[in-house]
């Protein structure tokens, strides 16, 4: 089964255009985790422009589901992950005035660095995602260096998606995955995904663990609701919903 992970970061955007609390990045999350998602993603970046630092801090309190937490591995960005200690962190290549990831890691020299910042993370209990391209030559760096998972970039597969280039986008992307679990890798894949285009995806992408989700999601949340919105993610992955634990 493939889990759903929600990112926020959309709720987050909205509410600071206009300041105050509304709309609630807790209340969005609780609502995503009582439909059926399986964790919820962030990405808190240096300009804070939309998920804040008290945000990370207070999603952290409340999550009863996997958090993850997606970011470029500055100084700061390391201090908070270490000090709320999320089931993951995925580490994005993005400079700091990016609108949004349009890339992946190449691995393929001059990244020896992150081999410290995985294993930091690790220590600190925290699973470890790097965020690549849907390159076959990406994999074994990924496991040398440490990660315990890799976040295939699907940008490319969405924005072709229906057309010809789209089909050798997806073959990159099967194979891609093949090559990260036969070196142990565990495979997320995440941006751009919609109801349109996730259905291919993962049945042609074998093995794959979690994929995160936010803005595609949260715009058809506007049209569906979010509840309605996160049960059909879920039915378009194939997924069941998270069985709520019972209260005592």
């Amino acid at each position: 089964m493939v889990k759903l992970s929600v990112n926020v970061n959309k709720i987050a955007v909205l509410r600071n255009s206009r300041g105050g609390e509304i709309p609630s990045v807790l209340k969005a999350a609780r609502t995503a985790i009582a439909a059926g998602c399986h964790g919820i993603t962030v990405h808190p970046r240096p300009d804070a422009r939309h998920i804040t630092r008290r945000d990370v801090l207070e999603l952290a309190e409340m999550l009863t589901v996997e958090f993850n937490i997606e970011g470029y591995p500055s100084p700061e960005f390391l201090e908070l992950v270490c000090q709320v200690r999320p089931a993951q962190c995925t580490l994005v290549p993005d400079p700091p005035g990016v609108l949004t990831s349009n890339a992946g890691w190449d691995l393929s020299s001059g990244k020896d660095w992150l081999r410290d910042v995985l294993a930091r993370l690790r220590d600190n209990g925290i699973r470890t995602s790097l965020f690549v391209e849907a390159d076959v030559r990406q994999m074994q760096p990924a496991r040398r260096l440490g990660a315990d998972r890799i976040e295939l970039f699907t940008g490319p597969y969405a924005h072709a998606f229906g057309t010809p280039d789209g089909k050798r986008i997806l073959e990159m992307h099967r194979e891609a995955a093949r090559v990260a679990r036969e070196e142990g890798l565990g495979v997320n894949a995440g941006h751009d995904l919609n109801l349109q285009n996730i259905p291919l995806y993962v049945k042609t992408v074998k093995g794959l663990a979690e994929t995160s989700i936010g803005h595609a999601l949260i715009s058809d949340a506007l049209y569906l609701g979010l509840t309605r919105a996160v049960k059909a993610y879920l039915k378009a992955l194939g997924s069941k919903p998270r069985i709520a634990a019972k209260r005592r």
